[in-house]
C-alpha cells in the first residue's frame, strides 16, 4: 500500500500518467481486504438442530441461505444439539463463545417446559448464557417459546416472562416465539400441525422455511448491532 500511495502521490500529468494512475488505484481497492464476513453461533436444542430433517433442511442452513439470499456476508453455526435444556446451554456457553463469534442467538427452554423445570431455574440458566455474551461483547438474539397449560397457569405465567424480561434486562433482540411463523400473529394453533412432523414438536422442511422468513429480519438487525 505504501507504493500505492507513492505512485498516486507522484506530480506527473497527462493522458499517459492519467491513465496509470487510474490503473494503479484499481489495483490497490482491489488489494484491500474484504469486508470479514459475520460469524452467528445459533445455540439451542433440536429445533435448532434440525431434528428429523436432511441437512440442507434444517434451521441454521436455511437461515444462513436467507440471509445471503439478503445479500448478507454471513456463516452460521450449527450449536444445536437434541435434548439440550437451558442448563445444557448454561454448560457449554463460555467454550462455545470462541473469538470467532460476532453475535449469538439462543433458542433455548422447550425442553425445560417438556420436564416442568422450575421456571426460578431456567431464568438463572439464561441469565448466565447472556451474562457470558455480554462480557464478550456479543450482541444476542434471544427467541422465546410460550409454556403449554400442562403444569398449570402460574408456571405458565412465570415461564413466559422469562424472555422478554432478560431481553430487556441484557439489552438482546428479542422474538417472542420461535413458532409464530406457523400460526401468524393471531397464534391459533391449529394450523400448526401441517408444517409439522409426525411427533407434532418439530417442524417440518416447509415449515422451518415459514419459521426463518419470519425470524430472518430479526437476525438480519442482529448483524447490524455487530456492523
Amino acid at each position: 500500500m505504501r507504493l500505492c500511495r507513492l505512485v498516486l502521490g507522484y506530480g506527473s500529468y497527462g493522458g499517459r500518467a492519467l491513465a496509470r494512475k487510474a490503473m494503479v488505484a484499481i489495483l490497490c481497492i482491489a488489494a484491500l481486504p474484504a469486508m470479514a464476513e459475520t460469524t452467528v453461533l445459533a445455540l439451542g436444542d433440536s429445533l435448532t438442530q434440525g431434528y428429523g430433517l436432511r441437512q440442507a433442511d434444517g434451521f441454521v442452513p436455511q437461515l444462513e441461505g436467507w440471509l445471503k439470499a439478503q445479500g448478507e456476508d454471513v456463516r452460521v453455526i450449527n450449536g444445536g444439539v437434541s435434548g439440550d435444556t437451558t442448563r445444557g446451554g448454561r454448560a457449554r456457553v463460555d467454550w462455545s463463545l470462541t473469538p470467532e463469534v460476532d453475535a449469538m442467538i439462543v433458542t433455548l427452554g422447550g425442553n425445560d417446559i417438556l420436564r416442568g423445570t422450575d421456571p426460578k431455574a431456567t431464568r438463572e440458566n439464561l441469565d448466565y448464557i447472556l451474562d457470558a455474551a455480554d462480557a464478550k461483547g456479543v450482541p444476542v438474539l434471544l427467541i422465546g417459546l410460550y409454556a403449554s397449560r400442562n403444569y398449570g397457569d402460574s408456571f405458565k405465567q412465570a415461564f413466559d416472562a422469562i424472555h422478554p424480561e432478560l431481553a430487556q434486562e441484557h439489552g438482546a433482540l428479542y422474538e417472542p416465539n420461535f413458532f409464530q411463523g406457523l400460526a401468524g400473529d393471531d397464534g391459533d394453533p391449529s394450523v400448526y400441525r401441517q408444517w409439522m412432523q409426525a411427533d407434532g414438536i418439530h417442524p417440518n422442511a416447509e415449515g422451518v422455511k415459514r419459521i426463518v422468513a419470519r425470524i430472518g429480519p430479526r437476525v438480519e438487525e442482529l448483524i447490524a448491532r455487530v456492523k
